[in-house]
């Protein structure tokens, strides 16, 4: 029967917190990546991270020993160019910055996101994820396209992004990092391995990028796999909405986790995005971290 705690509760080893974030990006975990990778076993052999995402927990982990894949090639472009040529990516965005700040800050995204939309890539994208509105990548299921307006904050500026991508770059350039889909990652594990998934949440993230065409059932058939065979496997999920009044059901085996833990990670920024920047008193989230293992 799974163990259901809060993580506030919850047994886990003491983990430094790394907090300058390199993307926006909604469900980002970074604030609380320390707690989570405080919840991972002692010891462990190759790390997998098979929706990476922004990266936090990639980040805060900093494995000497790691796989971590996403199918968004974009994306992957910016974690590549992080590890291979961090001096690029400094360029990247300083480039656009200067092309889209203060007065010019809208007219300068839009041109951004026209040339993304022409052509996705990962220089055009990580400007965008930084400056759009909360963060939320937004793309249209038809064609793809990001519909994502201008956010109404001011990006960091040159000068404070190279200082994080030099503190990331320290962090990731060992890991291997490769465009892959989560079930050819996740097949790769051994036993005594780890894998952290982060994938879209069925409630609240069908708009964004993979979330059209993500099927949870797909997931857990592949975690059960991975649990046969002795692989560790760590998965955050929907937990609850509206302030904890509504609990997001899923489709979960009972024997599948160990533990349950919930994490209150405040109001949602999906919610304030669709609903025009209201201030969602009532829309306060939580998480779930499910467990193949004790802890």
């Amino acid at each position: 029967m799974i163990q259901h705690i809060l993580f506030k509760d919850a047994p886990h080893r003491y983990i430094r917190p790394f907090t300058p974030q390199l993307l926006k990006w909604v469900g980002n975990k970074q604030r609380f990546a320390h707690e989570i990778v405080g919840s991972f076993p002692e010891k462990f052999g190759r790390y997998y991270e098979p929706f990476l995402g922004s990266g936090g927990i990639l980040a805060t982990l900093a494995p000497v020993n790691a796989l971590a894949s996403d199918t968004f090639s974009p994306l992957m472009e910016i974690w590549l160019t992080l590890k291979s040529n961090p001096k690029q990516l400094k360029e990247w965005y300083r480039e656009r910055w200067q092309n889209a700040h203060g007065e010019r800050k809208q007219e300068g995204y839009e041109k951004i996101k026209a040339s993304y939309n022409r052509s996705p890539n990962g220089a055009d994208l990580l400007f965008l994820c930084r400056s759009c509105y909360g963060g939320v990548v937004r793309f249209r299921q038809a064609d793809g396209f990001m519909s994502t307006p201008c956010g109404i904050h001011e990006p960091i500026t040159p000068d404070s992004f190279d200082r994080r991508v030099d503190l990331w770059h320290e962090r990731i350039h060992l890991a291997d990092l490769t465009v892959m889909d989560f079930r050819d990652a996740m097949k790769k594990a051994r036993r005594g391995d780890l894998i952290y998934c982060d994938p879209p949440y069925s409630h609240s993230q069908s708009i964004l990028y993979g979330g059209q065409q993500f099927r949870l059932e797909k997931l857990l058939e592949e975690i059960l796999e991975c649990k046969s065979r002795g692989v560790y496997v760590a998965l955050s999920i929907d937990g609850t909405k509206k302030s904890g009044e509504m609990n997001c059901d899923l489709p979960i085996q009972d024997d599948l986790f160990e533990e349950e833990i919930f994490v209150n990670v405040g109001r949602s920024m999906l919610r304030r995005f669709q609903m025009e920047g209201q201030t969602l008193e009532s829309e306060v989230v939580s998480d779930r971290l499910l467990l193949t293992y004790k802890l």
